[in-house]
């Protein structure tokens, strides 16, 4: 992916993006919870495989991202703030991303489970489009790319997506259940009894 393809793609999920922020807090991006990224999945399903696919492939950059973000952290610093405060905060993401992906991981098994036809092949091509957000390619700077890791904060909609995915897909799973029930006692009922051998 090209370095302005990239900034595209990352300057389509946050506004903010753009510019360097230190100490971004460990949260969702403060966007409208109905904004929808460019370019993601309109559908819910895999909309939130393409928000874990995102976030993962966030988290995965963490260790190759920090030396750099040290380095931008240190030789920009904001007054009365100390670098270890600042660096606490991807520390902190870190967490705050593990837990998501938990969420997200939840709300896709519940909605595979509840579907009537397989759709992780759906799921797992959402997650490797999400996760390609980060591919950036040998002639994309790394300070660059840590400048973009630094400022990117995961869309609000994620998450309220995830969590209303999550419950259809367990009301869902209860109304299978149910009906499976229902066909079952009438069928039951209806069996002929044995007659008794004489």
């Amino acid at each position: 992916m090209t370095a302005l393809a990239l900034a595209l793609a990352l300057l389509a999920q946050d506004p903010a993006a753009a510019t360097v922020t230190t100490a971004p807090a460990p949260a969702a991006a403060e966007a409208p919870a109905d904004t929808h990224p460019t370019g993601a999945p309109k559908e819910d399903y895999p909309f939130v495989a393409w928000c874990y696919g995102a976030l993962r492939g966030y988290l995965d950059l963490h260790d190759e991202m920090l030396p750099e973000v040290r380095r931008i952290e240190s030789a920009y610093r904001p007054p009365n703030r100390s670098l270890a405060e600042d660096m606490k905060v991807y520390a902190d993401q870190q967490t705050y991303g593990q837990a998501k992906l938990k969420d997200f991981q939840a709300a896709i098994t519940a909605a595979e489970k509840a579907s009537l036809r397989p759709i992780n092949q759906q799921g797992a091509a959402a997650v490797r489009q999400g996760r390609a957000i980060w591919n950036a390619g040998p002639e994309v700077k790394k300070s660059t790319v840590a400048q973009m890791w630094m400022s990117w904060a995961l869309p609000a909609k994620c998450e309220t997506v995830a969590a209303d995915l999550e419950k259809r897909a367990a009301l869902m799973g209860a109304t299978f259940k149910v009906n499976a029930l229902e066909e079952e006692a009438p069928a039951a009922e209806a069996a002929p009894a044995e007659t008794p051998a004489n």
